[in-house]
């Protein structure tokens, strides 16, 4: 029999970007929270300290905090015809371990979604008709807008002190600044990150070819900050040790810098680490969340009653939970019915290797978002009206870092892979070489999904989940085209040698670890019958859950999602608060 806590008012699942936003401002609106985190605690001063070497091998290689694929995994196919296969190494799919989730050691690449990537499907039919949708494609609106979002996108750049320039204040063109994006109320934060040698020659390709190249807007503070919970920032000293590390600086945008110290100090919040939870339990009629079953460290199972049930852990453990838990109808492809597992998407990546002669790049001088972009083929920002597909991406260049190891692989095709001609033209090309990085729209499609392996189990008997993808026939067309406009980039850039990258030509593998963008499977919507969640990330069938993440989704853009994840968890956040809380039910009638 299962021990019980004490009951609170919301229990959240997962402390990463979501569930720490979330228990912020429940608790700042009084509510009494817990939340159950499966890693362990993890605190800026003590597990990421600036004493501390900075080890490549520790933590970009053997990827330690990381989730290890002996606590979970996944299966994986192709389509639906195929046996899936767990998951053994390290791959695409980079699951966080420990409080502050994959937000402890993401770049911070802080976006916000354009305003068609919300109403995609509406904005296409209106624009190029119904014809213009890949054969098999489940596009569909989100049922909010940017406009709704852009106080949450604001609210949340505040508190993770995001560095960059407006591209648009108020329907006022900014220079400097993405020209494409929707309309904002003010500027960032702080000012644009300190530009490198590589931004300067991807500004020479632009204006070759027309285009309007910006700073990525970036989680690595310009300077010192200090955010409206009263937490102070330093700024960036150009390490280059963001992706898979912590920072010890206070520098990177992290539940662990930006939200955490304030809100482990309220009595009204508990944490409880260490501790997986196996289900949201329901009433015996299902339509109502009691609380969850959680099992701790000792291997004790417990019982934590809540009124509100808050998932928010990795966007393929929302969805794995909802269907462990019975929440929603699972998506069924024969009968193309069904919601919890639906609209998966990943990310369609292109590029161009790019490689110069006498110049000093410095890649040793990075930050994680460090990086110039231009959105000139994101989204609808240019005609597809000669086209056969729709969406595109986004194209930057990083300055990420120079470490060695993973460095290492910055070489030409068809350079050996030891020996001492590959050590030359490591030597040679270190301070040459780059890439163009094309970051696609993903459209979700009819076979691809998740649902539960029926064959392979966790550590507790519970089905894997299963992913069930690859490229479609808009991906392939639009991972062509962008492909083409790389390699034009990389010539205007004067780069002495481009090679072209064109995953979408072959199979997808999560072993090339593309983009670990993956989003949907619970997405949000207007309709219960094609979406998981209402438009306040309420479930349709159980109206006191609530479930937070790039699950929500309906299709992925050409941008990072966790500007966008954190946004709609400040938009539920505040329905929670100024809905729910005065008339508990469904928030979208019917």
């Amino acid at each position: 029999m299962a021990l019980k806590r004490p009951k609170a008012d919301a229990v959240i699942i997962g402390l990463g970007w979501a569930g720490s936003l979330m228990a912020n401002e429940l608790t700042m609106a009084g509510l009494n929270v817990v939340a159950i985190e499966r890693g362990g605690w993890r605190d800026t001063s003590t597990d990421f300290p600036t004493s501390m070497d900075t080890d490549e091998l520790r933590y970009a290689t053997r990827r330690e905090l990381l989730q290890p694929l002996s606590v979970e995994t996944m299966s994986f196919r192709n389509n639906p015809g195929q046996q899936a296969r767990p998951l053994r190494d390290f791959n695409t799919y980079q699951f966080g371990w420990g409080a502050g989730g994959a937000g402890s050691h993401w770049n911070g690449m802080t976006w916000r979604f354009l305003p068609n990537d919300f109403q995609t499907y509406s904005n296409t039919v209106a624009k190029y008709g119904k014809g213009r949708f890949v054969t098999g494609l489940t596009v569909q609106d989100w049922g909010v807008t940017y406009d709704d979002l852009e106080p949450f996108y604001d609210k949340f750049e505040r508190y993770a002190g995001t560095s960059g320039k407006a591209g648009n204040i108020k329907g006022v063109i900014q220079p400097g600044g993405n020209v494409f994006e929707g309309a904002r109320q003010r500027d960032y934060p702080l000012p644009p990150l300190e530009r490198t040698r590589a931004a300067e020659l991807f500004d020479i390709g632009a204006k070759e070819l027309g285009l309007h190249s910006f700073p990525v807007p970036a989680g690595n503070t310009s300077g010192a900050y200090v955010n409206p919970l009263g937490i102070h920032m330093a700024p960036c000293t150009y390490c280059g040790y963001c992706e898979f590390f912590g920072c010890g600086n206070w520098s990177k945008s992290s539940p662990n810098a930006c939200i955490l110290p304030a809100l482990i100090q309220r009595p009204n919040f508990t944490v409880i680490t260490e501790s997986e939870v196996m289900k949201v339990n329901l009433t015996p009629d299902k339509k109502m969340a009691t609380g969850v079953t959680y099992i701790d460290k000792q291997g004790r199972e417990w019982e934590q009653p809540a009124d509100i049930v808050v998932i928010s852990a990795y966007q393929m453990d929302n969805v794995r939970l909802m269907l462990l838990s019975g929440i929603g109808k699972p998506y069924d492809r024969a009968s193309l019915t069904g919601v919890v597992g639906r609209n998966y998407a990943n990310q369609t990546v292109s590029g161009a290797g790019v490689f110069f002669e006498n110049e000093n790049l410095n890649p040793f001088i990075g930050a994680g978002a460090l990086a110039q972009s231009a959105d000139d083929y994101n989204s609808d920002n240019f005609d597809h009206a000669k086209l056969d597909f729709i969406g595109g991406a986004n194209m930057l260049i990083h300055s990420t870092n120079g470490r060695p190891i993973g460095s290492a692989n910055v070489v030409p095709p068809g350079t050996p892979r030891w020996g001492s001609e590959w050590k030359k033209t490591y030597k040679d090309s270190y301070q040459v070489g780059n890439s163009i990085y094309n970051q696609g729209n993903s459209y979700p499609h009819e076979d691809v999904f998740l649902d539960l392996d029926p064959t392979y189990t966790d550590r507790f008997g519970r089905p894997l989940l299963r992913v069930t993808f690859d490229w479609n026939e808009n991906d392939k067309r639009s991972g062509h085209f962008m492909a083409d406009r790389a390699v034009e980039f990389g010539h205007a850039m004067n780069a002495k040698m481009v090679f072209r990258n064109e995953p979408t030509a072959k199979h997808f593998s999560p072993m090339d670890n593309l983009s670990s963008h993956t989003t949907g499977g619970a997405i949000m919507g207007d309709d219960p019958m094609t979406s998981a969640v209402n438009r306040y990330l309420q479930s349709w069938d159980v109206p006191n859950t609530f479930v937070c993440g790039a699950s929500a989704f309906a299709n992925n853009g050409g941008y990072n999602p966790t500007g966008t994840v954190g946004a709609l968890t400040l938009w539920a956040a505040e329905a929670i608060k100024t809905k729910y809380l005065k008339s508990p039910g469904a928030l979208v009638s019917l």
